[in-house]
């Protein structure tokens, strides 16, 4: 999974300054508005608000901050609904790249995004234009508190139903299987005694492709633009960044 590790992604948006951290926060804070308005708001009953939160403590939210969340999504006042979309286009040099939103605002959404994507050599696309060349997997981070080796890493993942596994920096373990799987994947690495990160839904690129020049340079701003979007949950794409090179 090198290049496009899920732990690495979090590791370096925690790493981003506090204008990034605030929009990391506001991002979050609308899937648990979503989760709260499908589940409820209580995370030991609602297994998709408890993945959301530690996704949260992960990226360093604090706690007032979650709860002041989940009350303003269990509150009478919270009238907003979010619709969740997925976008797909294709950007400089054959790279292919997949939107994932949370808007109460399709139109606008929809113009930003495909701004991004005309502005920098890129072009958005109808659905399932690009998503054959990624695998839709589920991935959950733990963190290795028990200090597991290679081989106890590859035992939980078979155990759980897993496919791969991987020892991260860090001491994190990062754990890929088939997205019906999510849900026992982390109550298998939970009922293990490892602390957990996350579990989130993903597609994984089959190929990589690898850009240079001003076609890296356009990319990488097609991606900045898109990802400073409050509307934009994830973006995911095929392209080698070098700050993914091991």
């Amino acid at each position: 999974m090198s290049g496009h590790s899920k732990w690495n992604n979090i590791k370096n948006k925690t790493a981003k300054g506090d204008a990034a951290r605030s929009k990391i926060f506001t991002k979050i804070g609308r899937e648990i508005a979503v989760a709260v308005k499908a589940g409820g708001s209580d995370p030991s009953s609602n297994s998709k608000l408890y993945d959301i939160i530690q996704k949260a403590k992960a990226n360093n939210m604090p706690n007032d901050n979650i709860t002041r969340s989940i009350k303003k999504a269990s509150g009478e006042l919270s009238t907003v609904d979010y619709v969740d979309i997925v976008y797909e286009g294709y950007g400089v040099g054959g790279s292919a790249v997949i939107v994932q939103c949370l808007t109460d605002n399709k139109n606008r959404t929809a113009g930003d995004v495909r701004c991004a994507f005309d502005k920098n050599g890129g072009s958005l696309g109808q659905t399932n234009c690009v998503s054959y060349m990624f695998d839709r997997r589920g991935i959950v981070i733990a963190e290795n508190n028990i200090n597991l080796d290679d081989d106890g890493a590859f035992e939980l993942a078979i155990e759980a139903g897993a496919d791969d596994v991987s020892l991260e920096e860090e001491g994190m373990v990062e754990i890929t299987c088939d997205p019906s799987a999510l849900s026992s994947v982390r109550d298998a690495v939970v009922a293990k005694g490892l602390n957990l990160v996350s579990a989130e839904f993903s597609w994984l690129p089959q190929t990589m492709v690898t850009l240079e020049g001003e076609n890296l340079a356009k990319f990488q701003r097609m991606l900045e633009v898109l990802e400073d979007n409050d509307d934009v949950q994830e973006v995911f794409h095929n392209v080698q960044l070098p700050d993914d090179e091991e």
